[in-house]
């Protein structure tokens, strides 16, 4: 239930999860009890326990009918007010038989990937095991003899959904039933560390053998563009937004055995990479315009300019400053491969992808691709140092 007292902008809020426990638990106790609470107690996943404000509660001597209003607190979420509904129906017989149907407004599963059955209810593991220990907890006596069908519907849920990354991921016709600890803290980052690991897993069964990891709307759209000129048949599915999770993403990518990686990308955000940065936020730490300088002094920039850089507070200076000096091209092939040098070196991800950047200006023209060298190119240790050849090659790029 809401906390009234506690500041704004501090207020935790629930999951679509345990809210939809705390409704199944009333429903249950509606079949138990002839009579739906107006109010619950329900258990967390983690042993902890909220009340919850009861709904529309229902019941007869075989189906139970309850709602619980979700509120997320001070997170910004699509989800916040909307109306969990679980319907119960018994299973006369079946028991301890707990099955999951999706109502109006909760998503289908068409792709495998993420965990559960193609063509069923998109309820995650976490909230499916939280509302069976509710309903046992609850009702007992009634599941050692009877089983539950338990239909989670979420009003106006196709409407939220298209707010969400659900169709890309296969989740048709509605929102997730989602939570791992039933609690959204304000201005939670998990929600979407969940999805971008959840998009590449998706990604990972699609046969494509790649994945574009891009910063936000802007460089997809980029990232699109550039990848289904070369392979039209690339689905959306293998673009995944990231946001500033590069790491949470690589580590995912290594998990799924992914071989070929785009990052697309603007010059502030790779900037934060090849400085070492994997979680890229701007309120983490700062662009470090020396680095800008090094890469501007390394094509040819003049020491003037390479001072103006040092002191600029964005690496978007000292990009567009170099495209003022026409060494706009070369300044972002250095960068990017700066990148590259850095996810690739031997305590981060060495070899274990093939690591492609792709670098778009504000405008979204490209100006910069840069490529590592595929594990059946690169030289022997042995010969490495002999013959010359780098660790990577260039791409031809445009710079309009």
């Amino acid at each position: 239930m809401k906390d009234k007292d506690t500041p704004r902008g501090t207020r935790t809020g629930f999951t679509t999860g345990l809210c939809s426990a705390a409704a199944a638990r009333a429903a249950v106790l509606g079949l138990v009890t002839g009579h739906v609470p107006a109010e619950i107690e329900c258990l967390l996943p983690n042993g902890d326990r909220v009340r919850f404000a009861v709904h529309d509660g229902r019941c007869d001597s075989q189906t139970a009918h309850a709602m619980v209003v979700k509120f997320a607190g001070d997170d910004p979420d699509c989800t916040d007010g909307a109306h969990l509904t679980v319907d119960l129906r018994l299973l006369p017989g079946q028991a301890g038989q707990v099955e999951y149907r999706a109502g109006e407004g909760v998503g289908m599963v068409t792709m495998p990937g993420l965990g559960l059955a193609v063509g069923g209810p998109a309820i995650n593991p976490v909230p499916r095991q939280n509302i069976a220990d509710n309903l046992l907890e609850a009702a007992p006596q009634l599941l050692t003899q009877h089983g539950l069908e338990v239909t989670i519907s979420v009003p106006g849920g196709q409407e939220m959904a298209r707010k969400t990354t659900n169709a890309r991921l296969g989740i048709l016709g509605g929102i997730s039933i989602l939570g791992t600890t039933g609690i959204v803290k304000p201005y939670s980052t998990a929600a979407w560390r969940a999805s971008v690991v959840q998009g590449i897993q998706v990604a990972a069964t699609l046969g494509h053998g790649v994945v574009a990891l891009t910063t936000g709307g802007r460089t997809e759209t980029f990232a699109m563009t550039e990848l289904r000129a070369e392979r039209p048949e690339l689905p959306a599915a293998c673009f995944v937004q990231m946001g500033d999770f590069l790491r949470y993403a690589l580590d995912e990518v290594v998990a799924q055995g992914l071989k070929q990686v785009v990052l697309g990308l603007m010059v502030g955000k790779l900037t934060k990479i090849a400085q070492g940065e994997t979680i890229t936020h701007a309120n983490r730490n700062a662009v470090d315009t020396d680095l800008v300088a090094e890469i501007a002094q390394q094509i040819g920039a003049s020491a003037d300019d390479c001072a103006a850089i040092v002191a600029a507070e964005t690496a978007r200076f000292g990009a567009e400053l170099m495209v003022e000096r026409g060494l706009g091209a070369a300044f972002h092939r250095a960068l990017a491969q700066r990148a590259i040098d850095t996810l690739t070196a031997p305590e981060r991800y060495g070899h274990a992808f093939q690591l492609r950047v792709l670098v778009c200006d504000f405008a979204g023209h490209k100006v910069a691709d840069v490529c590592s060298v595929p594990a059946d190119q690169r030289p022997s240790p042995a010969t490495a140092g002999r013959t010359g050849i780098g660790h990577t090659h260039h791409v031809d790029f445009d710079t309009d």
